[in-house]
This record gives C-alpha cells, sequence and structure tokens, in this order.
C-alpha cells in the first residue's frame, strides 16, 4: 500500500493534517491509531446510563484564537459554555480558583477586593524568581491557600513533591481578587454542539476518498507493509526510536464511573445546589487524603437533558506497560531526556513530530490545532 502521507495517530493533531493535506492538496493519506475510535483523548461517547461523557477526562475547550475557532466551525456548531469548579477539602465546597469569593469563604463574613489584596500582599512569600512549582504558589497565594488547595492536589497527580515540578504546571491555575469563578479565562468557551465524536467524524468524511483509516492497529506491526512520501508520527518519540535514548516518564490515570438514576439524585440535590445533578459543578478537585484527584459530572457542560448521570472519579497512577501516557512528567529530568530525542528527531527529513505526545508537551487543545495547521502550511510551501 502506497501513500503520499501516513499519520500515525488519529488525535487533534493527525486529524487536522489530514484533512489539510487531503482537502487542500489532494493527497492520499493513511491514518492509523491503536484506539478503536478516532479522537484521541478529546473522544467522547454515550455511557451505558445513555449519558455523554468524555471518555479519557474532561476536555474544556477554549480559546483566543480566531484562526482555530474559524477552522473547527467548518466541523461543528458550538453550544456556549461557562466552566465552573469547585475544591473539595476542610469539609466543604470551595471556589476555585482563587478569588474573592474564595476569600470570603476562608475568613467566613464579607470583603472587598482591596482587602484581599492586603491580605494577599501580606501573606505572600518574597521570592522574586520562582523555580519550581511550590515557590510559585507560595510567592502568588501563601502557605494557607497553599496547603489547602495544591500541595495535596500535586503530589497525588505527579508522584512528586511540588518542589521537584516545574513552575508552570501550577501556574496554568489562576489567582484573581475579583469574583470571577470561572476556570479559564479565555475568550471563546464551547463545546461541540453534538459531541466530539460527531466533529471528528465531520473532518473524517470531509476528507473524502483521500484518506483511510487503520484503527485497532499498531503502526509497528504494519509499517513494513505500507509505504510513503511523508510520516507524520504524533506518538511519543522514544517508542518511535525504540527507547535507545531512555524511557521518557509519563503519569497515566484509572477512569472510575459511577451512574445515578433521579431517585438517587433527589438525596444530593442539597448538597449539588442543583436538580439532576450529583455535584455542585462539573468539576470537583480533592487536594486531600482521596486517592483519586477530581471527580467530573459532564452533564453540567453538555446541555444533555436527561433523569440519569454519571460521575468519573479520576485515579493518577505510574505509566507501565499497558497504560495510557497522559501526561508528561514536567521536571528537568524528563525535559533532558526529551531534548536528546529532540535532536534526533530534528536530523529526520520524511519524519515530522508534532502534537503532545510527540513534542512531550501538555498543550491546550486549541494549541495543538494551532500548531498543526502551521505545520501544515510549511509542509505546503515545501511541495
Amino acid at each position: 500500500m502506497n501513500y503520499d502521507f501516513i499519520i500515525v495517530g488519529a488525535g487533534f493533531a493527525g486529524l487536522v493534517l489530514a484533512e489539510r493535506i487531503s482537502t487542500q492538496l489532494d493527497k492520499k493519506c493513511l491514518i492509523i491509531d491503536r484506539r478503536s475510535h478516532i479522537g484521541g483523548n478529546a473522544h467522547d461517547e454515550y455511557d451505558d446510563a445513555g449519558v455523554l461523557i468524555h471518555t479519557y477526562g474532561p476536555h474544556y475547550f477554549r480559546t483566543d484564537s480566531e484562526r482555530v475557532q474559524s477552522y473547527l466551525s467548518q466541523f461543528t456548531e458550538w453550544l456556549p459554555v461557562n466552566y465552573e469548579i469547585r475544591s473539595y477539602t476542610r469539609g466543604q465546597y470551595w471556589n476555585f480558583p482563587i478569588n474573592l469569593n474564595t476569600f470570603e469563604q476562608y475568613i467566613g463574613r464579607a470583603s472587598t477586593r482591596e482587602e484581599f489584596e492586603s491580605w494577599l500582599d501580606e501573606h505572600r512569600i518574597r521570592i522574586d524568581r520562582p523555580a519550581n512549582s511550590e515557590e510559585l504558589i507560595l510567592a502568588m497565594a501563601g502557605p494557607e491557600f497553599y496547603e489547602m488547595f495544591y500541595r495535596g492536589y500535586t503530589v497525588k497527580q505527579w508522584r512528586e513533591d511540588p518542589r521537584n515540578i516545574d513552575p508552570e504546571v501550577c501556574g496554568r491555575i489562576s489567582i484573581r481578587t475579583d469574583r470571577n469563578n470561572g476556570y479559564v479565562s479565555e475568550r471563546f468557551q464551547a463545546l461541540p454542539r453534538d459531541g466530539y465524536h460527531v466533529l471528528f467524524d465531520n473532518m473524517i468524511n470531509a476528507c473524502g476518498g483521500n484518506a483511510d483509516l487503520m484503527l485497532g492497529t499498531e503502526y509497528e506491526d504494519v509499517k513494513s507493509k505500507v509505504f510513503c512520501k511523508h510520516l507524520i508520527y504524533t506518538g511519543s518519540p522514544d517508542e518511535y526510536y525504540e527507547f535507545a535514548l531512555g524511557k521518557l516518564p509519563y503519569r497515566s490515570l484509572r477512569f472510575a464511573r459511577q451512574s445515578f438514576d433521579a431517585n438517587e439524585l433527589f438525596e444530593r440535590e442539597a448538597i449539588a445546589g442543583k436538580k439532576g445533578f450529583w455535584q455542585p459543578t462539573v468539576q470537583v478537585n480533592y487536594p486531600n487524603d482521596n486517592d483519586f484527584t477530581r471527580i467530573v459530572e459532564t452533564k453540567h457542560i453538555t446541555g444533555q437533558q436527561c433523569d440519569v448521570t454519571t460521575i468519573v472519579r479520576e485515579y493518577p497512577q505510574d505509566y507501565s506497560d499497558g497504560a495510557e501516557p497522559y501526561y508528561p512528567v514536567p521536571t528537568g529530568e524528563a525535559a533532558a531526556i526529551y531534548r536528546k530525542y529532540e535532536e534526533l528527531a530534528g536530523l529526520e527529513r520524511r519524519v515530522t513530530f508534532i502534537g503532545r505526545l510527540a513534542n512531550y508537551k501538555y498543550y491546550n487543545m486549541d494549541r495543538v490545532i494551532e500548531k498543526a495547521l502551521d505545520c501544515f502550511e510549511r509542509m505546503r510551501k515545501m511541495i
């Protein structure tokens, strides 16, 4: 079998490039993925209870890029969403990210932005150039909020002390002095109206006869049987090079689902504050002694109307054979291993490495899409 391009991985990066190559260059692609579906970790599906869930953890699409929004809008209509989460610690739900509402919960009375700013200024630890996640949060919010919301969660998620974790990890979560309860700050916040799985199907359908799919297939098992002018690889670079320079560390996840019907939810409504839901918001963090890091209830954001709901507990775990590599480990040692593979990949002329795994970087979805679009433009100029 001969193709112009073989694309290993049917996540956002692979599908964007497949669609662009097929429709704009009229070239033939083969897309290979070891999973039984397209969409990678952004895949969603209806579970046995009939609830639309995000199979591999919540994917909160948001962007400030008009280019990305316009591109995806070819394949989906949108459901506007305001993502709100909570943190459960010390026996109660707290507004999170930290904001003025959180501060009022903490002091037990009404307050003002000026008082909160003054409190933060008094409790912050002066660190001019935070070198790790612990130092960053201590410098932003002080030791009390660090212990309440960040330390336990980070240790569970990464199995590393925050002192060993790059500052950008905890820095992804802002600290505000207003009453904004939104989880993220991007201008455009929405989900594909009919689900990510429909968005991905529409992208494949747009390719017409120029894209073939091989799902449930390992690239290693077929690479001697398929040939191409150029390979696009979205998997982990250490796997591509057969771990010649060492294994890249990742963290993995285990998901535990639990569904509830209307009768069971009746008892939870006082806690959730919403009829038909198990918890108050789409996501609740657990920065404490629970084995899981968060509970996600996607029905809060999908707009689905039904008498059941499903919650998903997320349990971080070590990455080993048979597990999925979800999160690159943000330590200096891991970065040093990746740089060696990056140098090796830079010598390739007929292979392009792109995506979260291939670049060993935890990108938001819109960033993956933008990088894939940029990659296509470079390819177009070379052809």
